[in-house]
């Protein structure tokens, strides 16, 4: 495989919550080869980010894998519309879906609402993988480790290792001893920082992901899925304990934000 120097990168198709107007649903999509247009490894497809993958003119047979870190509509409800392109431009190539139990019927269950009986119409094979903690996965060159965060719903934490790299991509949810254990010695954590303080349940924060990253020994930190008027306002926050944390680079990536591990 031709790698980018042995680096992958991460581009943010969108970085928001549900509900901001402006920066899209929170996906994260992995480029590991230096001759594709996108990248292979799409995390989360929530309603906003089949646009934002589809802006950057991908092959329809590039995207390899898709992660669904659980069954929130911000987060997986993108997933039919994707499919949908993939059956239009005669796509060919298995896709990987990987996720919780009952990623399967999930997905299929959001394809009949979306687009009834269109299925058995698709032309292309859908290899469900479900995980658990219990359960480790390795597609390819890829390994796959997942943990439960605390959130409203069941929801995993992935580990992801691929070229001697390691991300961790917490979803939504507050940090828990797995997800701290499935974090430690990872080249970057982006974790879901919902308010400045621990003030929602089932959200993590600003300061909690600071103290997350640093327990598990990170270098580096991407802030995601930020409620849109902490959003706003975070900047002196975060400049306030980068100070503080000169050891770790804290990121607030927008849309379109692209970096190298």
């Amino acid at each position: 495989m031709d790698l980018l120097g042995d680096t992958m990168e991460i581009r943010f198709l969108g970085v928001g919550e549900a509900c901001d107007g402006n920066q899209p649903n929170t996906s994260i999509l992995l480029k590991t080869d230096a001759h594709e247009t996108a990248g292979r490894i799409l995390l989360d497809c929530g309603f906003s980010a089949p646009h934002q993958y589809l802006s950057l003119n991908p092959s329809a047979e590039e995207l390899e894998t898709l992660w669904i870190s659980h069954f929130h509509g911000d987060h997986f409800l993108g997933s039919p519309l994707l499919l949908l392109w993939f059956w239009e431009m005669n796509r060919a190539k298995p896709l990987n879906i990987i996720g919780p139990p009952g990623i399967k019927v999930k997905i299929e269950q959001a394809m009949e609402l979306a687009y009834p009986n269109f299925m058995s119409r698709l032309g292309y094979p859908l290899l469900f993988q479900e995980l658990t903690p219990e359960k480790n996965l390795q597609i390819s060159d890829s390994i796959w480790k997942t943990a439960y965060s605390e959130h409203s719903q069941p929801c995993l934490s992935l580990r992801l290792e691929l070229n001697g790299k390691s991300i961790f991509y917490s979803g939504d949810g507050r940090p828990t001893p797995m997800t701290r254990s499935l974090a430690a010695g990872c080249d970057i954590i982006i974790h879901e920082a919902y308010g400045f303080e621990d003030s929602v349940s089932g959200h993590g924060s600003i300061s909690t992901c600071l103290d997350f990253a640093r327990n598990c020994g990170a270098k580096r930190l991407a802030l995601v899925h930020m409620q849109r008027n902490v959003r706003i306002q975070c900047a002196d926050v975060v400049a306030n304990f980068q100070r503080e944390l000169a050891d770790i680079e804290i990121m607030i990536p927008e849309k379109g934000s692209t970096i190298s591990v």
